[in-house]
């Protein structure tokens, strides 16, 4: 499983709980869990995840720039965008990386009245090219766990009317769903002990879903 992923959970969980607070924002952080291994997402490893490396980070924004100069800010919402609202790394994390872009030769900046103009320099071009296959991997594997994240949203959330209009789905079907939908909204509280209890029962029933062992 590619670490990239862990990072990004990590990164992502820490922002929601520390937004949230509490044992609520934990626990909806965690349905990650609930995802194929296939995107990188799986109960376990994400628990045990890194932040987001810095030098991840910054062949994500060289990659940015190639397409064009950007803002800090703009850099922040171009990620945020790519995946779908779910990765969107903080000034904090954005700048310092900027700063060292530029110093290392990377990255120019231009000034703009009070912003910071960033532009891909020629060794910035160089390096991204040598790295392009992981680069190109990162933001494929932001987009796809950022559509799912969205689609799980869209079920835990406003499901129902979703379950009820999916073509080809049985009665039994969205009746199971909204089962399953209200048990996990009954436990969205729970303790630490109780959410992992559950994490790897939805893990188990992924799995076995999926005719897999």
């Amino acid at each position: 499983m590619n670490p990239f992923i862990f990072n990004v959970m990590r990164e992502k969980a820490v922002h929601r709980c520390m937004r949230r607070g509490g044992r609520h924002g934990v626990f909806r952080s965690k349905f990650a869990a609930f995802f194929d291994d296939e995107g990188g997402l799986g109960g376990h490893g994400f628990r045990a995840s890194r932040m987001v490396s810095a030098a991840d980070l910054q062949l994500l924004i060289l990659a940015l720039l190639e397409q064009k100069p950007r803002h800090g800010y703009e850099i922040i919402k171009a990620l945020e965008e790519h995946s779908s609202g779910f990765y969107a790394p903080s000034p904090g994390v954005i700048y310092p990386a900027l700063t060292y872009l530029e110093e290392i030769g990377h990255a120019s900046v231009a000034a703009e009245g009070t912003k910071k103009l960033y532009s891909l320099t020629e060794a910035g071009a160089a390096y991204l090219a040598d790295h392009r296959a992981q680069a190109d991997a990162m933001l494929g594997q932001l987009a796809r766990i950022g559509e799912k994240v969205a689609r799980a949203k869209q079920f835990f959330r406003g499901g129902e009317d979703a379950d009820e209009g999916e073509a080809g789905a049985s009665g039994s079907m969205r009746a199971a769903r909204r089962n399953l939908k209200l048990a996990l909204l009954e436990k969205q509280d729970a303790s630490p002990e109780e959410q992992r209890r559950i994490i790897d029962i939805l893990v188990r029933a992924a799995k076995e879903i999926r005719g897999q062992q």
